[in-house]
């Protein structure tokens, strides 16, 4: 009796993290993708994978998590996002992936490189790049 106790009480802060988290979350996805659609697809899957994991991630911070999982989704499958909609079209994968978590998110330099595992002089390069096209789309 007790396990299951144990499991509906995971399920029930399952579900009070994904009302909390799954706004912002969702806006993530969107502005890596372009288009509602696959981000939501997107998202899915890495409250899929979230939820996989929740006994051990309840002690940390599952929003990190779910983050972590939804950009290496999208790292994965980029290439199919390429163009879309919005406000980050033209930008490339990775450019996307620096400005989201960088600007929006606002992680730092080093965090963000940890999370998409690549230098900080790379993080560096692709946001201040990223930054230089939006602002030529601005002028333009």
């Amino acid at each position: 009796m007790r396990a299951v106790d144990q499991q509906s009480g995971s399920h029930g802060e399952f579900e009070a993290f994904v009302a909390g988290a799954a706004g912002r979350l969702l806006h993530v996805a969107v502005l890596l993708t372009g288009e509602p659609e696959p981000a939501r697809r997107l998202l899915a899957g890495a409250l899929a994978r979230t939820y996989a994991h929740w006994r051990r991630l309840r002690a940390d911070d599952p929003y990190d998590f779910t983050r972590h999982e939804l950009c290496t989704a999208f790292a994965r499958t980029g290439w199919r996002h390429h163009g879309g909609a919005g406000v980050l079209a033209r930008l490339g994968p990775q450019e996307r992936l620096v400005v989201v978590l960088r600007l929006y998110e606002g992680l730092a330099e080093e965090v963000t490189a940890a999370q998409l595992g690549m230098p900080v002089e790379r993080v560096r390069v692709l946001c201040n790049r990223a930054v230089s096209l939006l602002r030529a789309r601005e002028a333009a």
